[in-house]
């Protein structure tokens, strides 16, 4: 993106919802995108999610700690919609990496006891979207930790009731972070656009990454 006269500030979205713009630094980015690349090679690797209805999401997926498919997690804690394998392990630099950016967005009393165990990294190219859900497959009310790397997206952020109205967009681009929990924890939220050739042409990523980190209580 073009230099902006004003640095952009962190907001908060809704009640428990925080927006962090460039959480990460271009190094922190860079080490982060080399990992989701190793994590996205098989076995266990990215793959295709097909929904019960026999639809597909357009962003794809790697899982770690867990493996989630619509609209569950595997206790076998193998990839059961896709290669079979035994889902790759989560790293406790990531539960490090989690507590942190809820300490610095929420404080350090919304940092959960338990520890981040999940992690659902999506990849969108240039065509890719998230229909309006909530995270609702875990047992725990942890704050949900976002990171962002490559191309620039509107986040939409909305309420605990309804996919619809009222809501929030948000523009998030490469290293920003944004966590929510406490009254927003349940709430809906979805990506209705990616806007591609937009990632810092350092970081050498054409699309965008999302890492999700959660807590799941199992």
């Amino acid at each position: 993106m073009d230099a902006e006269l004003f640095e952009r500030e962190r907001a908060e979205v809704a009640p428990g919802a925080v927006h962090v713009p460039q959480w990460l630094d271009a190094g922190r980015q860079r080490a982060l995108l080399g990992a989701c690349r190793r994590w996205a090679r098989p076995p266990a690797g990215l793959r295709t999610v097909r929904t019960p209805g026999g639809g597909t999401m357009t962003a794809r997926q790697v899982c770690l700690g867990w493996h989630w498919y619509p609209y569950a997690y595997a206790y076998a804690r193998t990839v059961v919609d896709g290669d079979g394998a035994p889902v790759k392990p989560f790293p406790a630099w990531l539960d490090e990496l989690a507590r942190d950016a809820v300490t610095d967005a929420l404080g350090p009393r919304a940092a959960p006891a338990e520890p981040y165990d999940i992690a659902l990294i999506n990849f969108y190219d240039g065509d890719a979207r998230m229909g309006m859900h909530r995270d609702s497959d875990e047992k725990s009310a942890a704050p949900v930790v976002s990171l962002s790397l490559g191309d620039t997206c509107v986040f939409r952020f909305g309420n605990t009731r309804t996919r619809t109205r009222p809501y929030t967009d948000v523009e998030l681009r490469s290293g920003d972070l944004f966590v929510f929990g406490g009254p927003s924890r349940f709430a809906h939220h979805g990506v209705p656009r990616v806007h591609p050739g937009t990632a810092p042409p350092a970081l050498g990523l054409k699309g965008r990454l999302n890492i999700t980190l959660r807590v799941s209580g199992l």
